[in-house]
């Protein structure tokens, strides 16, 4: 039996329409008081007119409710979950087809969702990833993106680092924004499994975001949680979305995530004067960068054909899902 530090949880979600004209993300979040044990369920739609949407709600609502059904008794779901989370995703894909099969319009345009859940019992974390989705852990004012990219932006920076693409060439291709794995109803090319857990502290912070946070710098995304690292999840999770609505950015995403703070309930608490001092006055954002690095591409509406073309890529090196935190 793994050993356990008996933390418990302080979570959050926040979404954003940003300026699109749906809101095609879609977060839900069970982290109850005294059960050392929760998840959260996100996904990011896409498709055309209202598949987005739709999608992105059936992956967590179907996530969601298998999860739910089984976390009463964490003792046994902790030993079965990289089998339960596999199973999940394989009904929501079904779900995915199942809908579309139904839906003329939607098979001509396609739809599809990313998918991110992370799973945590106590002190450890899993989860399942599908798509661009991050899912990040900030301890020691550092930001480690924890599961695997599924994009092509992902794949192009490893054919930069193998010095078989120049660099401004991947910075500039017409794909890079596109996902190379999605829940779609049909095949799932990759798919990101905890296998063994990361160990959280005290003290750390979980991210599970949808890439419309993306937007801002990962730089950027780090300092605002290091300046909240004492703050309640809802603040830090206001205060990410004070620092993405400053960029004003004309092609902001959608954007939705969870904040997940585990904490030790017997640790030292910060002093009340820090606890309950009022918020510092928002600095000025930074120059803006310029356009082409800050403006992410348009919907991403032809990702199907980029997870189907690059099946038969290399599969992608070992990321960090596997490594010790």
């Amino acid at each position: 039996m793994l050993h356990s530090a008996e933390l418990e949880y302080d979570a959050a979600t926040a979404i954003s329409q940003g300026r699109r004209e749906r809101q095609e993300d879609a977060v839900a979040a069970d982290f109850m008081a005294g059960a050392g044990a929760g998840f959260a369920v996100l996904a990011d739609g896409m498709g055309g007119h209202a598949a987005g949407d739709v999608a992105a709600r059936i992956v967590v609502t179907e996530v969601f409710a298998e999860l739910k059904l089984r976390t009463g008794e964490p003792e046994l779901l902790e030993p079965a979950i990289g089998a339960v989370l596999h199973n999940a995703a394989d009904g929501a894909n079904a779900c995915l087809g199942e809908y579309a099969s139904h839906q003329p319009q939607v098979q001509e345009q396609g739809m599809g969702a990313t998918l991110l859940a992370p799973v945590l019992f106590r002190d450890r974390l899993y989860w399942i990833s599908v798509g661009d989705s991050p899912l990040y852990l900030f301890r020691d004012g550092a930001l480690i993106r924890l599961n695997a990219d599924h994009s092509m932006a992902a794949e192009l920076e490893k054919l930069v680092a193998r010095g078989r693409m120049d660099p401004a060439e991947a910075a500039a291709h017409p794909d890079r924004h596109c996902v190379t794995s999605v829940l779609t109803g049909g095949g799932i090319p990759q798919i990101d499994c905890r296998s063994a857990p990361v160990r959280l502290q005290h003290g750390d912070i979980v991210l599970a975001a949808s890439d419309g946070l993306l937007f801002l710098a990962e730089e950027e995304i780090a300092e605002v949680l290091a300046a909240e690292c004492h703050s309640p999840s809802a603040r830090i999770g206001a205060a990410l979305m004070r620092r993405l609505a400053a960029l004003d950015a004309p092609e902001q995403d959608n954007a939705a995530f969870c904040v997940i703070k585990p904490f030790d309930p017997q640790a030292p608490q910060p002093a009340a004067a820090e606890t309950a001092a009022p918020p510092a006055p928002e600095q000025q954002p930074p120059d803006p960068a310029p356009a082409a690095a800050r403006q992410r591409a348009g919907r991403r509406v032809v990702t199907f054909m980029a997870a189907s073309s690059w099946r038969d890529a290399p599969e992608a090196g070992r990321s960090k899902t596997d490594a010790s935190a």
